[in-house]
Order: C-alpha cells, then structure tokens, then sequence
C-alpha cells in the first residue's frame, strides 16, 4: 500500500443492506504489483450480483471488510512489472478489479484490463464488463446458440439484457425481448430485438408463442427465474435451452416441462470462465465496438456517495432501462 495518497472507496464491513455501503475518504490508493495496473477509475458499473455479495446471500463470500466492484473504466495511472499490453494514460475498462471498483483507484490483473475505444465514454466502458461477457457466455458457451434460431431475452432493458439482444443480432439470431415498462421495450427494440413483449402484462406468454406460430423459442436467457422459470420450460421449442443468468430466490418446476421437449437448464456465472474463453468472447466484443454495433447504453448514474441508493434501485425498480453506472 502507498501511505502517500489517499482515496475515496466504499467499504463494506459487515453483510447486510445497501445500509452497509459506507463512503471512506481516508482509504490508501493501492500499488501494482507484479501483472497488475493501477487506474484512475472515471466511472463503475452496477451489477445485481453486487447486491447479492453485499447482503450475505452469495455462494461467495469475500473478506471482510471489502470494496464491491469490478467493471471499472478510466485512465491507467501506473503499471506493474511485466505489465506491456497497456501504459500509464491508456483509456481502459476491467473486466475485474481485484482491490473493487466503487473507488477513486482500482488495481486489476492486466489480462482483466482492455483498452477502451475512443468512440466509447467512460460510462459506456463501465458498463461492458459483466453484462456482455455474462451474455456471452450464456448465449454461446452455454446454449451454444446457432444462426437463425430464436432467442428469448427474458428481462431486456438491464445491462446483461441489453448486451444479450446486440449479441444475439450480431450472431444472427431472431431476437424476442421482454420488459417491464414501454421504455424498456423501446430500448430493447433500439438495440436489436425483433419483437418487444411487456411482461408485466397479462398474456405475455401466449403472445410469445404467437410469435413463433406456436413453435416456441430455441434459447432463453433468464434474469429472474425465480419468478419465470416454469414459464420459460413452457415457451421452449423442442430440444430448446435456459440459461439461468440471474435469480433471486427458489422456484418449484415440473421437472416433466422438460421431459416432453428434452429441454435443458443451464446454469451461467462467470467465475468459470476459462482464460480461453475469456479471450475468445474479448475478441468478438472487440470487433463489435469497430463494427459499431456494440453500443452499451448507460440508465441511471450516481455520484460515489450515492452507492447505496444506486444498490436499492437496481433491485426494486419497476423497470431496468440500462445499465447503472456510479461516477468518479
């Protein structure tokens, strides 16, 4: 650690409610190590799973006390030895911060640190991470979804949500999206959903299948099945796949949803992810950024201080409408 500078972090010191998230301004500015890169971090995304961890409810449990985050963007303030992919001055996004990103500096490994494209701003950096590796990875590693099948995003205004419809458009998958409010299926449609289904209305589903003349969809990807899950086992196609991407909560199944179709539910975390695997989906983010159609699209942005404010929102709002995004 540097005792010559100081910053502002959020510490978490006990599990419990975004109560927990305190602003600390007497926090020392961390020092890379061997493969590490320091940042000055501009902006940091919000993601559910973040809730989750700070609440105590997460099969993961760090050390307390810790500072949440991970999908930082900013300017590369120092490098560690053994660090040549990027310099100090670099415009960069993380994929993971290993000291926690809801903080004025941040140090990650330099294989979780990616140069960010001048078309993008320090929001939008922060708000690929998570939400477009977790896409891809349910969409590609997972479901192995193929051109021309049709995929559901089952909640398609949040981060994960958006980046799964850019992602299933740019494989060249029939994209069907689903959100709480006309905004969030306007956002949807805007980043490449076919169709747009408001699925706090009554009948959604029917209209789904209506959609596909009764046939039902090749892939789900399933942000909430604690509440949707029996559903998606009835709006698959034969041979059709879930991708459990978020859930906050248990759910009872029929398991013969699955018989009749052989339907599969396929678990997503990103922790398992191999260095393979993350190179792999880097490369086609990378071409989507050149190619114009990765475009994140930031909702809600908060001050540091506002951290906890920013953890109640993400889960009790009535409807995602992009990623949330704290600022430095």
């Amino acid at each position: 650690m540097s005792g010559s500078r100081m910053m502002r972090a959020i510490r978490v010191s006990e599990f419990g409610a975004p109560s927990v998230l305190r602003l600390c301004s007497d926090v020392p500015v961390p020092q890379p190590g061997h493969r590490q890169v320091l940042i000055r971090v501009r902006a940091c995304g919000v993601n559910p799973v973040e809730t989750y961890i700070r609440s105590g409810s997460y099969a993961r449990k760090p050390t307390l006390p810790y500072t949440p985050g991970s999908d930082v963007a900013g300017v590369v303030d120092a490098v560690g030895e053994g660090v040549t992919a990027v310099k100090a001055g670099d415009r960069v996004f993380t994929t993971a911060a290993q000291s926690g990103g809801y903080a004025e500096y941040a140090v990650a490994a330099d294989d979780c640190v990616h140069k960010l494209p001048d078309a993008l701003d320090f929001t939008q950096g922060a708000a690929i991470g998570i939400p477009y590796f977790t896409a891809y990875r349910a969409l590609v590693h997972k479901a192995h979804a193929k051109a021309g099948e049709t995929v559901l995003i089952h909640g398609a205004s949040g981060g994960v949500g958006v980046a799964a419809c850019q992602l299933s458009r740019a494989l060249g998958l029939r994209v069907l999206g689903t959100a709480g409010t006309p905004e969030g299926m306007k956002l949807a449609l805007g980043n490449g959903a076919h169709c747009a289904f408001n699925h706090r209305e009554e009948g959604y589903t029917d209209r789904i299948m209506e959609a596909t003349d009764g046939r039902g969809v090749d892939v789900i990807v399933e942000m909430l099945s604690n509440v949707n899950l029996g559903k998606d086992l009835q709006l698959l196609a034969y041979g059709g796949r879930v991708t459990v991407v978020g859930s906050r909560g248990s759910i009872e199944i029929n398991p013969r949803d699955t018989m009749a179709k052989e339907s599969s539910i396929i678990g997503v975390t990103l922790f398992s992810s191999t260095p393979e695997e993350k190179r792999e989906c880097a490369a086609l983010l990378f071409a989507g950024m050149e190619g114009g159609w990765l475009r994140p699209v930031v909702g809600p942005q908060y001050p540091l201080e506002k951290a906890a404010q920013a953890h109640h929102d993400i889960i009790e709002s009535p409807g995602a409408s992009g990623k949330i995004v704290l600022t430095m």
